[in-house]
């Protein structure tokens, strides 16, 4: 698949909760900590929200604004543990949930992410980006209706809501709704002419329609704006392939390869156009390389090859 699912949206905490000292030390740190968490300076942010903690223990926003910084090196348990000290401070925290969520969603604890996303959306029915999340959650665990549901309530607060067009015309892509998807990639590309994704998207949903010149035209596009993406060379690649255009195929596999060279799709892919153009010396190649890195080459495909190319004998 072209698309990897995407954008989820964090919240830095930066209303302060009223406390006696606005202009204390505490303070002081914690909005430091928020300058770093900007610059992308993550252990500098940590160590100021620390510091801030030292001073007031009880200081929900620096435990939520640290947990945000925990969650951008990845350390995802620090991350709920803090976003947790803060709702047990201030139980009314709708970003904190939020954050809280995409915290086990990266965890792959998906229902906890969905619990999070609900008591968000709670205390803020019109959360454009958390039904966007909350969505996505649905999403990989297979409920695409109700990921469908959660990008339409989006939507519909936000029609201009770009990842929300693109989330669902996946889950609509999934369910094997390929119009819907045409529909929901072509929405988000009014919206950004120059959305790449939105386009080897498209083409993805044209190609399954067996619509294999409007999928090159969308591929195309893609790559105009992204030429680095291999996945995208490379699913151009299977269509030309299946248009029986095998030489147009294998410049996009190599060039697929020359972005990745351990992208073994690819490869495969190249072996089996060279063996459709019964350059077999060329596909025993790439099967050799395949091999020698350990990959499994389908059974039906050697044989085939070693028929055709003699050394079945």
């Amino acid at each position: 698949m072209v698309d990897k699912l995407h954008q989820f949206k964090l919240m830095l905490l930066i209303i302060t909760l009223p406390i006696l000292f606005s202009c204390s030390s505490a303070q002081l740190y914690h909005d430091r900590g928020i300058d770093y968490t900007k610059k992308g300076q993550y252990d500098s942010a940590i160590s100021d929200f620390t510091k801030a903690l030292e001073i007031d223990p009880k200081y929900a926003d620096a435990f939520g604004n640290r947990g945000l910084a925990f969650f951008y090196i990845g350390q995802f348990d620090l991350a709920i543990s803090d976003f947790t000290k803060a709702l047990e401070i201030n139980p009314r925290y709708t970003d904190t949930y939020n954050n809280r969520g995409l915290a086990y969603f990266y965890k792959g604890q998906y229902d906890q992410a969905i619990s999070d996303y609900t008591k968000a959306l709670e205390i803020n029915p019109r959360y454009t980006d958390t039904y966007n999340n909350r969505g996505l959650a649905y999403f990989y665990k297979g409920q695409y209706d109700q990921a469908i549901s959660d990008y339409t309530k989006a939507l519909e607060i936000n029609p201009r809501f770009l990842d929300a067009y693109t989330n669902r015309g996946f889950a609509y892509y999934y369910k094997g709704q390929h119009d819907q998807a045409i529909s929901d990639y072509t929405k988000a590309l009014e919206i950004n002419p120059r959305y790449a994704k939105a386009y080897g998207n498209r083409g993805v949903s044209y190609y399954s329609k067996g619509r294999y010149d409007q999928a090159i035209s969308d591929f195309t596009k893609a790559l105009e704006i992204n030429p680095r993406d291999a996945e995208v060379y490379n699913i151009r690649g299977i269509t030309y392939s299946d248009k029986g255009q095998h030489d147009q195929a294998i410049l996009d596999f190599t060039k697929a390869l020359e972005i990745n060279p351990a992208y073994s799709q690819a490869l495969f892919n190249r072996a089996k156009a060279y063996y459709s153009k019964r350059e077999y010396d060329k596909s025993w190649k790439d099967i050799n390389e395949l091999q020698e890195a350990g990959q499994k080459i389908p059974p039906e495909f050697l044989n085939d090859l070693r028929k055709a190319s003699g050394r079945d004998k």
